[in-house]
C-alpha cells in the first residue's frame, strides 16, 4: 500500500498500481507487428525539389500540380513519399516517410524559396543512403531549373543510383541549356527519364508526375496500359525499350 494526500488534506491509502492485462498487451504487440509489416511492404518514392529563388515565380503553380501526384501515389497504403528540398545557404530538408496526401500538402505549403546554390548531389546521396534491398526506393523525382555543381560528380552519383536500381525522373523547369544537358545525362545514367516544362505548360508537369506515380505503383506495365503521352515519353527512355540506349 502507498500513502498519499487526498483533496481535503487528509491521508489516503492508495492501492497498488494497476497492470495492463495480458489481452491488452497481446493486442498492442499484434498492432505493432502489423504496422511494422505494412511499413516493410511499402513502395517508396523520394520527391525532391529545388526551392532556390529562381523558382519562386512559378512555385505556387508547381505546388498545386504536385497535389495530383500526391493523391495518385499515396492513394494506397503500400506507397510512401519522402519529401526533400534545398534552398538558401546549405539548407537541406528531408521529411519522414509520408503516406497521406494532406500531410504532404501541408508540408509543401510551408516551404518558401530562398536564394542559394544548387544541392543536387545531396539529393542523390540521400537517395543512396536510404536505398536498400529490404526497403527499396522505386524512383526519385527531381524538379529543378539549374545545375551549379560539377557534372562529373553528379554523373558518378547517378551511376551509383543505377547500381542500386533507383531511377531518376528529372523534370526541368525552363530552358537552361547547361541544366538540360546535365539533367538528361543524369536521368540516362540512372536508368530513369527526363522531360522539360515551363510556366506555359503546367499541365505537362501534372501529367508527368501522374505517369511517375503509375510507374512507382505498377512498373512499366502500368505505363504501357495507360498509354498517355507522358507515359509514352517515360517508356521511350526507360531501359528495356529497344529505342533506349542501355
Amino acid at each position: 500500500m502507498q500513502r498519499g494526500q487526498s483533496t481535503d488534506g487528509s491521508l489516503a491509502i492508495k492501492g497498488p498500481p494497476q497492470r495492463a492485462n495480458k489481452g491488452s498487451i497481446e493486442a498492442f504487440l499484434s498492432q505493432s507487428k502489423a504496422l511494422r509489416e505494412r511499413v516493410a511492404r511499402q513502395k517508396r518514392l523520394l520527391f525532391a525539389m529545388d526551392a532556390t529563388a529562381s523558382r519562386e515565380p512559378t512555385w505556387a503553380v508547381a505546388c498545386t500540380l504536385h497535389d495530383a501526384m500526391f493523391d495518385a501515389i499515396v492513394g494506397e497504403e503500400h506507397l510512401a513519399v519522402q519529401l526533400c528540398y534545398y534552398r538558401g545557404i546549405a539548407d537541406f530538408y528531408c521529411s519522414g516517410w509520408l503516406s497521406h496526401p494532406q500531410v504532404l500538402r501541408d508540408t509543401m505549403a510551408q516551404v518558401r524559396c530562398l536564394a542559394g546554390g544548387t544541392q543536387i548531389s545531396r539529393v542523390l546521396r540521400q537517395a543512396l543512403s536510404i536505398a536498400s534491398d529490404k526497403n527499396p526506393i522505386r524512383a526519385v523525382v527531381f524538379i529543378g531549373d539549374a545545375v551549379e555543381e560539377a557534372a562529373a560528380h553528379l554523373e558518378s552519383l547517378a551511376g551509383q543510383c543505377r547500381l542500386q536500381r533507383v531511377p531518376l525522373f528529372i523534370f526541368q523547369e525552363g530552358h537552361d541549356p547547361i541544366a538540360q544537358r546535365c539533367f538528361k545525362r543524369l536521368a540516362s545514367l540512372s536508368g530513369g527519364a527526363y522531360a522539360r516544362f515551363d510556366h506555359t505548360s503546367p499541365n505537362r508537369l501534372r501529367d508527368l508526375l501522374n505517369a511517375v506515380a503509375r510507374y512507382v505503383s505498377g512498373g512499366r506495365q502500368a505505363l504501357t496500359q495507360a498509354s498517355g503521352e507522358s507515359d509514352k515519353l517515360l517508356l521511350k527512355q526507360l531501359p528495356g525499350n529497344p529505342q533506349c540506349p542501355d
